[in-house]
């Protein structure tokens, strides 16, 4: 203890004699009797950094910090820093080496906060959600879980086993600590504009029903061929907005024809557009996204790595993989940080075991639990403005971003015939 005591006496005397050693050398002026705030940049919240950084991710630049209404006096600073030395010492003396570790280790695995989007209402969307299409129910209960662990609250899921998913999660945990995004069935072919609107109007209540919530926060409405029966369903999702069923609505794979027809006769203007976007297909892929943006129609993306399953083209490219080496992250994790970095949210698989109509997220090892943390910390890094440049660049692989939708939207993907045995 004698020895402890002497130490943290000379640390003290040392630091305190450098401090004032340093405020009498240092001019007089006014300028100088304060502290720049840029000394303490570093004090800005996580939250707030990555929402400067997210809100202006084409140009990568972060805004400079008004200064003024955050002088300090600088002798007070400094002579606190001399105490704020001294107590470091002494914890660092009395840490146990287990107990340094952990601290280390606690940083290490810190994730920053994913930042939200401000849609119509004052809605607060986070831009990272996990997708649980083609989950069990199980397995997306699992999901959600694993989602909620490592920070990312927006649930991508859709009618059926997944919403059943969700709700065994509700059934135990709180309604308010998610943000509960689905989709209205497509109608099928030949179904009459009344139809489909009834069609809509029946599923909005069984799902909430079977959610046991009074609303959601997003609801999304899938295309058509037909624009009246496009704008008969969209008036079913303005009314369901208006009960307070949902607190806000969009589509999904919604091309040129299909924004169009919903616009013709809305109220609301969709607050988003769901569809894929990796990289390869640019930044404005089939010019679809500035006719949306242009519009007040946000950009919500899909498949990042690729769909239906994992491009390999895409994961395999040299520029991709030298890129994740120097970051020390993964290919797919470059994929994911590229789409949010353009500006875009992004709806994500928890990991790279999906195919058409599938995926995986099992309790029986760590693969999800290790992909749902490596997709939760793509706001603890970003991709420098020259390796931007060249993902920006890229041209293939060049899908077609509304590659799911009906056969009113060009290129549409069609379900390959099976043989009969």
């Amino acid at each position: 203890m004698n020895r402890l005591f002497r130490c943290c006496v000379i640390i003290y005397l040392g630091g305190t004699l450098s401090l004032v050693s340093s405020w009498s050398s240092t001019p007089t002026s006014p300028h100088h009797r304060g502290f720049s705030v840029s000394r303490l940049s570093a004090t800005v919240s996580r939250e707030d950094e990555n929402d400067i950084r997210f809100n202006n991710a084409n140009s990568l630049s972060n805004e400079k910090i008004d200064a003024s209404s955050l002088m300090l006096n600088r002798r007070s600073l400094l002579l606190g820093s001399g105490v704020a030395a001294t107590v470091g010492a002494v914890s660092a003396l009395t840490r146990s080496p287990a107990q340094a570790a952990t601290t280390t280790t606690a940083a290490a695995t810190t994730t920053a906060p994913i930042p939200q989007w401000t849609l119509r209402g004052g809605v607060k969307m986070p831009v990272l959600a996990i997708n649980t299409v083609g989950l069990s129910a199980d397995e997306t209960e699992h999901a959600v879980s694993l989602a909620l662990q490592y920070g990312i609250t927006h649930i991508d899921f859709h009618p059926g086993k997944e919403r059943d998913g969700v709700a065994k999660y509700l059934a135990s945990n709180k309604r308010s600590d998610l943000f509960l995004n689905t989709k209205i069935r497509k109608a099928p072919p030949g179904t009459s504009p009344k139809e489909a609107a009834d069609r809509a109007r029946n599923q909005i209540a069984e799902d909430l029903a079977a959610l046991n919530v009074p609303n959601v926060d997003m609801l999304m409405l899938r295309d058509s061929p037909d624009a009246e029966v496009i704008q008969s369903q969209w008036a079913v999702l303005e009314d369901a907005l208006e009960k307070g069923q949902t607190k806000s609505i969009g589509v999904v794979n919604y091309c040129q024809f299909s924004l169009q027809s919903v616009l013709q006769t809305a109220k609301v203007k969709p607050a988003l557009n769901y569809y894929l976007n990796h990289v390869g297909m640019g930044l404005d892929p089939k010019g679809l996204r500035s006719y949306g943006e242009s519009r007040g129609i946000k950009t919500f993306a899909y498949g990042a790595v690729g769909e239906p399953g994992p491009n390999p083209e895409l994961l395999e490219k040299f520029s991709i993989g030298q890129i994740a080496k120097s970051h020390g992250v993964s290919p797919e994790a470059v994929a994911l940080r590229w789409v949010l970095q353009t500006g875009a949210a992004a709806s994500v698989r928890p990991t790279l075991q999906f195919g058409l109509g599938t995926s995986v997220c099992s309790t029986d090892n760590k693969k999800c639990e290790d992909g749902v943390k490596a997709r939760a910390a793509s706001f603890s890094w970003q991709l420098t403005k020259a390796e931007m440049t060249e993902l920006n660049s890229l041209t293939s692989p060049n899908d077609n971003p509304t590659l799911f939708a009906s056969a009113g939207c060009p290129d549409s993907f069609v379900l390959p015939k099976t043989k009969k045995p």
